[in-house]
């Protein structure tokens, strides 16, 4: 079985022998301000985001995770979105450099947390830009979107980053949705999944498999046969159970009102 990059948990322990990891950041008091881009803007619920984002956390604890909480930015009102500003390629970590101007105080949080790891460390620059939503790991296969947030320049620093290291980039056009991973992820086996009307061009993709629902895009790979995913999107959830995946779901209604989804609240550390 070839397993995907954004999925790189065969053995269920980090590059340096520790329990798998992931990094989470908090929301913020002013969460609500976080921007939108593809969809209209609708009222927020502070508190429920916060209830939301503890179960998410808890779920990843449940599955064997241990969570690591990022410094808070309190004046970042998208700083949950801790995927954004980090990318990891197996004992390689890529601080990004965000598209949105009022993004770019992210990476300090993240670059904190990523100290102790046994990691070497590469950071993106300016006029460069890049932010982790917009990077899909297949193998070795880097799928890197071109969005508002992501030119050419940050992928061509990515790519001088990466591709010594055995991956290669694929750029691939994105205009209907804020970052590549807003329209696909990836399955264990590869296979990437999408909502059609999202993604721009499927033919991009080894092997494609279409989902019912714009929420059902985004999974988290837990393990080769068990995936997270929104609670928002139930036919897709029935899916992927028939295709043989164990599916866990979780409620981030909140964070996909700001154009988030399962994947942008963690970065999992292989």
């Amino acid at each position: 079985m070839t397993t995907s990059g954004d999925s790189d948990l065969q053995t269920g322990t980090t590059s340096t022998g520790a329990a798998k990891r992931a990094l989470v950041r908090r929301p913020v008091d002013i969460l609500a301000e976080g921007q939108v881009t593809h969809i209209d803007r609708v009222p927020i619920d502070l508190e429920l985001a916060r209830r939301q984002w503890a179960g998410y956390v808890e779920a990843l604890r449940a599955e064997g995770w241990a969570a690591t909480e990022v410094e808070p930015a309190p004046d970042q009102p998208d700083s949950v979105f801790i995927e954004d500003a980090v990318v990891l390629f197996g004992d390689t970590a890529v601080l990004t450099s965000p598209g949105a101007p009022s993004r770019r105080g992210e990476t300090r949080g993240a670059e904190v947390a990523l100290a102790g790891l046994g990691l070497t460390v590469h950071r993106l620059e300016l006029p460069g830009t890049l932010e982790g939503g917009d990077v899909l790991k297949v193998g070795r296969t880097v799928y890197v979107g071109q969005t508002l947030r992501t030119n050419a320049e940050g992928l061509r620093q990515l790519a001088a980053i990466v591709e010594p290291i055995g991956y290669s980039v694929v750029a691939v056009p994105v205009t209907r949705a804020l970052h590549l991973k807003t329209a696909v992820t990836a399955l264990p086996d590869g296979t990437v999944i999408g909502y059609p009307p999202l993604v721009d061009d499927p033919a991009l993709f080894d092997k494609f498999l279409a989902v019912p629902e714009a929420e059902g895009t985004a999974v988290v790979v837990l393990d080769e046969h068990s995936v997270l995913m929104s609670s928002s999107a139930p036919q897709t959830a029935a899916l992927l159970t028939g295709l043989g995946y164990r599916v866990v779901t979780v409620d981030v209604t909140e964070f996909e009102k700001l154009e988030g989804c399962v994947t942008c609240l963690s970065v999992r550390v292989r």
